[in-house]
């Protein structure tokens, strides 16, 4: 029991820090073959945001933990919003721009219905699905790119991933060991969560709820908290948004794509709550045109309240 939490500890290590390594190094390379900043930003640097959740998610179906492969994508979705923004709109009020409240979230609203309607049909989700996904996927990407344009003029600014100083070999080393790392990472922790969901007689759904999802949702929590205390916390559910939409598009996608993916009935309730919370966020943004300390509170709230209820019925 102590050695799978260890595992599950240190494959968390493994899994953000190599995601950083892999992206900076993706990143850089990109740049020095002259590929445009916007598009490295659209791709490399959105994808590798969610690279912690792809790599669990496909160790995981490849394992057979098909609770872990899903419950990961849902749990994240819910902690990005009820925890992450929940403890951001705490801290300080969030302004929500206007595209993100009338396409961004009704966008997400609309792949988290798709990925329901896909689990629910056929019980599982499949290449054909996987395909689906990928499709909606590249037109999102194609969506960004055009709002990218048109609001931020192409232009070689710096980027927190790019770093001019490294050399091309030294690129390629990175993005070599942070890929390994986060390939390493993700085993350990399907196979730990996995060792101790069995030895405390809890399923794989609700340690891919909880315990991964907060593990793969913490760069997005960390990013948020540091951004509200400087002041900058409108930029957070944009990401937030953002990396929910990857999540179901680019991580369960892939995912599906390799391996078919069972989906659970009771991961019905889980993406029903998942949409419960992406309507509180959206009435809050619509009538006001933020996210405050009350809406905060009331986020935090519901995640206690679901929380109570996932463990009621174990």
């Amino acid at each position: 029991m102590i050695y799978s939490i260890i595992l599950v500890i240190g494959g968390f290590f493994l899994l953000v820090k190599g995601a950083d390594w892999f992206v900076a190094g993706a990143a850089t390379l990109a740049n020095k073959w002259g590929i445009p900043h916007m598009v490295i930003g659209l791709t490399i640097v959105a994808m590798g945001t969610s690279l912690p959740e792809a790599a669990v998610s496909i160790a995981a179906a490849m394992n057979h933990s098909a609770g872990i492969s899903v419950g990961n994508v849902v749990g994240s979705n819910i902690m990005n919003i009820l925890i992450v923004l929940g403890v951001t709109a705490v801290i300080a009020a969030m302004p929500v721009e206007k595209d993100t409240i009338r396409k961004d979230i009704p966008f997400l609203i609309g792949v988290t219905i798709l990925m329901a309607f896909f689990g629910y049909t056929g019980g599982q989700i499949v290449r054909a699905e996987g395909i689906v996904f990928a499709i909606v996927f590249l037109i999102y990407l194609a969506y960004l790119a055009v709002i990218t344009k048109k609001n931020n003029p192409p232009e070689e600014g710096e980027d927190e991933f790019i770093h001019d100083g490294y050399s091309v070999t030294k690129c390629m080393i990175i993005l070599f060991l942070g890929g390994v790392m986060t390939i390493v990472g993700s085993k350990l922790i399907v196979f730990g969560a996995t060792d101790v969901a069995e030895t405390i007689g809890i399923s794989d759904r609700i340690i891919g709820l909880t315990v991964i999802a907060f593990g793969t949702s913490l760069p997005e929590l960390v990013t948020c908290i540091v951004a509200a205390r400087q002041g900058n916390s409108g930029i957070a559910i944009g990401n937030i948004i953002g990396s929910n939409i990857f999540n179901i598009l680019f991580v369960l996608g892939a995912t599906s794509i390799i391996t078919t993916v069972p989906f659970e009935m009771k991961f019905m309730f889980d993406t029903v709550v998942a949409l419960a919370a992406i309507l509180v966020l959206w009435a809050s943004a619509f009538r006001n045109g933020k996210v405050g300390r009350k809406v905060g509170y009331v986020m935090l709230a519901i995640y206690v309240a679901y929380s109570v209820v996932q463990f009621a019925v174990i």
